[in-house]
């Protein structure tokens, strides 16, 4: 019961804190050029993308260290290795900022949002895939910018895909 009451209370002031940061850097050009929801959802998203690519890069160097990964029934490539471990990290914190942050008034239920959420992340794990074997593979791009630009592309079909499909209806702020 305690454990289920702290929980609810450090998400609901840590969302509350997110929000009140980034509508305090909701100013002028930003007020004139785009609305507050499409900002707030850019702020959380540019963290996210911005952890990812850090985990990224030192799971790349530091845990695989540049090398292949046998797992005895499947040998797997270090860049794929390392998005495959910090995508689920990235997952959770995308939908909760995304859920109690970006898209907090949806009328969707919780669990037609998250599965929802799940279908674009389907669709975003298949593209950056695909852009991760092509950039690095055929065009031998360096593999933390070919995540850069892989998790760029993502995020903008994430961002169109969660605001007209997992999170319809939601009136923004």
């Amino acid at each position: 019961m305690f454990w289920s009451f702290f929980a609810i209370f450090v998400t609901m002031s840590t969302a509350g804190f997110i929000i009140k940061l980034t509508d305090r850097l909701y100013v002028a050009p930003f007020n004139r050029l785009i609305p507050r929801q499409t900002f707030r959802y850019a702020l959380c998203g540019g963290a996210n993308m911005g952890l990812d690519m850090v985990l990224y890069f030192l799971f790349f160097h530091f845990l695989y260290e540049k090398s292949l990964l046998d797992l005895g029934f499947v040998v797997i490539s270090p860049q794929i290795a390392s998005f495959l471990t910090v995508f689920p990290i990235t997952l959770f914190t995308g939908l909760w900022l995304a859920k109690n942050v970006s898209f907090r008034n949806s009328p969707l239920k919780d669990r037609t949002q998250c599965f929802r959420y799940l279908l674009v992340v389907c669709i975003n794990i298949a593209t950056k895939y695909l852009g991760l074997k092509l950039l690095t593979e055929v065009l031998a791009v360096f593999p933390s910018i070919a995540n850069a630009i892989m998790t760029v592309v993502t995020v903008i079909i994430s961002y169109l895909l969660q605001k007209h499909f997992s999170f319809r209806g939601n009136s923004g702020d």
